[in-house]
């Protein structure tokens, strides 16, 4: 009987023993949780240019368009559906046409959020966006009224003044009769023109036409660069630190 209880209890302490180890071996270490984390991300981002690209019909359409110089076709993702969900820096909601990209941080001009365009996202940066209406983009000129506001537009350079206008901006502001805010709402078959000013970075006057919106919300815009300004530079406020 003492053998029997004797093996029978080697058995069972084996058997833990077993479970333990069998328990042990799959849970991962936490660095391999982080390989995986790594790889799923890498996984994600190649997935992504598939997201934001243009399709062939929409190339097609628009090619004699963006034949011409400084003019281009984006995609721009709804923010707040995928800003979460990509690893690029702004979910794709955002975009600099100075420097071509849609990661967030590098100066962008242009952002979609909420059915709402903005300009102005970061430090001292600000800008004005005004809907041409149904205006054919080719006739977004310095004939038209709010163009030619724009372009006579002469941004501050005193970090005070800037501050101040960055909060006329967002209540709207008065140029050649016309009133000019840093946000419109999103409208397929509107032309937009915006004047976004990043100070250390760029001053980029530009056209684009909503063409069409995609069944996620993101919306297919044609654009064309009006005009860069000279690099602006901001006369920084001293405190009393520094003085």
């Amino acid at each position: 009987m003492k053998k029997i209880v004797a093996v029978t209890t080697f058995s069972l302490t084996l058997i833990l023993a077993c479970l333990s180890v069998a328990a042990q071996q799959q849970t991962p270490s936490r660095d391999d949780v982080v390989k995986q984390i790594e790889t799923k991300r890498a996984e994600i981002a190649a997935l992504e240019p598939q997201l934001l690209s243009i399709s062939d019909s929409d190339k097609q359409e628009f090619a004699e368009f963006t034949a011409q110089p400084q003019t281009g076709l984006i995609r721009l993702l709804p923010r707040e559906k995928y800003t979460k969900l990509l690893t690029l820096s702004g979910g794709g909601g955002y975009y600099s046409f100075a420097r071509s990209t849609h990661e967030y941080g590098y100066g962008s001009d242009i952002a979609l959020e909420s059915g709402m365009l903005s300009v102005g996202f970061a430090g001292a940066d600000y800008g004005m966006l005004f809907n041409l209406g149904d205006l054919p983009l080719d006739q977004a000129t310095a004939e038209h009224r709010a163009v030619r506001a724009l372009l006579d537009y002469t941004p501050p350079t005193k970090e005070t003044d800037v501050r101040k206008m960055q909060q006329q901006v967002w209540q709207g502001i008065e140029l050649s009769g016309m009133n000019f805010k840093n946000r419109s709402s999103a409208r397929v078959g509107n032309t937009y023109v915006v004047r976004s000013i990043s100070f250390e970075r760029s001053d980029l006057l530009v056209a684009f036409r909503l063409l069409r919106e995609d069944t996620d919300g993101s919306f297919i815009l044609a654009f064309k660069v009006l005009k860069k300004f000279s690099t602006p530079d901001l006369e920084r406020t001293r405190t009393a630190a520094n003085n």
